[in-house]
């Protein structure tokens, strides 16, 4: 894996209404929307950002969004598609812990895992207004634990195989792959910004900004705990 290679997961597909995407401005109705993890393949390893959602939970949980996803948008089944396992990847790494971003965690007990380091707390006791975003536990023994929701957790999963690695600020993943800070969305959301030698690079904003649009307009999506700080991650 001598050079940088970066893959768009398909992870299926939620709903959204048009006034939750463009907070306050819309147009309203609804707007189905991509959900997508990156993989890295680098010199360094394996990195895998964010992991999706899981059918069955917002099935029971978020019906409303009305989720589309094949076996082969699950977690395992796009990495089967490039000849790769679970067992593959050495680097979770978690933008933050809404329930389309962490789904797919408990496939990856052996993996190094990453996030915010105010994320996991987060989880743990989120405001009255987060509790759908942070209502997929099964990533963390300590926030299902907190929240009284240790059946969500896949048969094997302890404090030891779900514990992170709690960073702040910008940070150098690897070579020329940088996680930006961009609170806002979350109380620890990040982009990802990955460079390459011989092309221009690539930002992914993730959830600081849902569209081209966003970043036109300065428009974040409803669901936030800072509308302040979302407009200045944009910026």
């Amino acid at each position: 894996m001598s050079d940088t290679k970066v893959y768009l997961l398909d992870g299926g597909s939620l709903v959204l209404d048009g006034y939750h995407v463009f907070w306050n401005r819309g147009p309203g109705g609804e707007v189905r929307f991509p959900v997508y993890s990156i993989l890295i393949e680098h010199a360094e390893g394996r990195f895998l950002i964010d992991t999706g959602y899981d059918y069955d939970h917002v099935m029971k949980v978020l019906p409303f969004e009305k989720p589309i996803q094949e076996k082969h948008q699950t977690i395992p089944g796009a990495l089967a598609l490039l000849g790769l396992e679970p067992k593959d990847i050495d680097v979770v790494v978690n933008s933050h812990f809404h329930f389309d971003h962490c789904g797919g965690n408990k496939y990856f007990p052996h993996a190094k895992k990453i996030c915010h380091r105010s994320e996991v707390p987060q989880a743990c006791n989120p405001q009255p207004f987060e509790h759908l975003g942070y209502s997929d536990l099964s990533f963390s023994a300590e926030a299902a634990e907190a929240r009284g929701a240790t059946a969500q957790l896949l048969e094997g999963t302890t404090r030891a195989n779900s514990t992170f690695e709690g960073i702040e600020g910008d940070v150098d993943l690897a070579k020329g792959v940088k996680l930006i800070s961009t609170p806002g969305h979350s109380i620890g959301h990040y982009s990802l910004l990955v460079e390459f030698p011989k092309r221009k690079p690539i930002m992914f904003t993730i959830d600081a900004a849902y569209t081209q649009k966003s970043l036109e307009t300065l428009c974040q999506a409803a669901f936030h705990i800072d509308p302040v700080a979302g407009v200045n991650s944009m910026r």
